[in-house]
């Protein structure tokens, strides 16, 4: 029998590679014949690099789940509920982490697997919390008294910026893109950027060079920052071994209304090109390695954070992650699911900038939420 060779393209942090690494050797491992290879990029490649490129050069693609309005409109990836059973879909369903399932479900068609799971989630150093007598804050107020202290950390870059002004729409009573013509009703927007304002005119300005990745670093690195908010969650950073000084992951705090923060989904699919010559050992290792099998054991076990629920349930897991998984799933049960049509990308790309552009230098906080509307305008192709 010929070799197959399969390439793959994920993110490169241990949270994507490591487990994808270790699922591609145990599969050649099961069928000799097949070989699977994967490459990583940057997060802000993952993010930003054409889907349409990379399946004319990958068999597999960890993506994003805003890329389905292209993956749909240029079906450039298989459309994997005509080639899986209708019981294992309805099993990704069922045990579906929030929505992370449904979220590459888009204009009739399941285009990714969700292999990955994460929100913005609070995360903390118990050891410095404890050493000087200050308790996990619980409320929004409790936040802000720990930011003026010089110990809080908080990702500010662009995108994170972005998806934290959705957070705080929420917060404030309105979801944003409910119509075409503005993101969010001036309102609701002038309140969000207002409690946005609030904490992050407090933090060390360097966090506006920092993204989720940087602050856990930095946290587990140095006992400068003992406390983070929200950020996306990475339960690397909270398992023995990892990192000099491990975190502690909670829920997100109370806001003013007494109901959690309703944070903004990401995590990451498994999608298969449309341009693959090998389309049936493509589809069987996507299924296999987002089965409940194999996420609950082998991926988790080598540093990933499954989309499939039966991980995040599992005593294991959480044992070895100083308990990140059953201490978050809330706040990924209830989280936001960003925009998908085919262009919301433009929008994600630049709408953040004049968000940071404000939080750093201030302005008129009604011409913030003008700009992003005219970007907003200027590539609104919804469905």
């Amino acid at each position: 029998m010929s070799k197959i060779v399969l390439n793959g393209i994920t993110w490169g942090h241990s949270r994507a590679i490591t487990p994808l690494f270790a699922a591609a050797q145990r599969f050649t491992e099961l069928y000799p014949h097949v070989e699977i290879i994967w490459q990583k990029r940057t997060l802000q490649e993952f993010a930003d690099y054409p889907l349409e490129k990379l399946t004319k050069e990958y068999d597999l693609l960890i993506i994003d789940h805003p890329w389905v309005g292209c993956a749909a409109a240029k079906k450039c990836v298989l459309p994997l509920d005509k080639y899986l059973p209708n019981k294992y879909l309805d099993d990704q369903l069922k045990n579906s982490v929030g929505n992370s399932h449904l979220s590459y479900h888009y204009d009739g068609h399941q285009w990714a697997l969700a292999i990955d799971a994460a929100t913005c989630v609070a995360s903390f150093r118990a050891d410095l919390l404890k050493k000087n007598n200050i308790p996990v804050p619980i409320t929004w107020h409790e936040v802000i008294a720990l930011a003026k202290r010089g110990k809080l950390a908080v990702p500010a870059i662009p995108i994170d910026l972005l998806m934290n002004f959705y957070m705080f729409c929420l917060a404030h009573g309105n979801e944003p893109f409910l119509n075409e013509e503005e993101v969010i009703d001036n309102e609701t927007g002038l309140k969000a950027l207002d409690s946005m304002k609030e904490l992050y005119s407090l933090v060390d300005k360097k966090m506006f060079k920092c993204n989720p990745i940087a602050i856990a670093e930095v946290m587990t690195s140095t006992d400068d920052y003992w406390y983070c908010p929200f950020a996306y969650g990475y339960s690397n950073y909270s398992r023995k071994g990892y990192a000099k000084f491990p975190l502690t992951y909670s829920d997100l705090v109370l806001f003013e209304s007494d109901n959690h923060l309703k944070s903004t989904l990401g995590g990451t699919g498994l999608a298969v090109s449309a341009l693959t010559k090998n389309k049936k050992w493509a589809i069987q290792f996507a299924s296999w390695v987002v089965s409940s099998e194999i996420q609950s054991t082998l991926y988790v076990q080598h540093g990933g954070q499954p989309g499939h629920r039966s991980a995040w349930k599992n005593e294991d897991a959480n044992r070895n992650s100083n308990n990140y998984f059953i201490n978050t799933i809330d706040a990924l049960d209830r989280a936001y699911v960003r925009p998908r049509y085919n262009g919301y990308l433009h929008f994600q790309d630049y709408a953040g900038i004049f968000l940071q552009q404000y939080l750093l230098n201030r302005g008129r906080p009604e011409k913030v939420l003008g700009e992003m509307n005219k970007i907003y305008q200027s590539n609104n192709r919804r469905k």
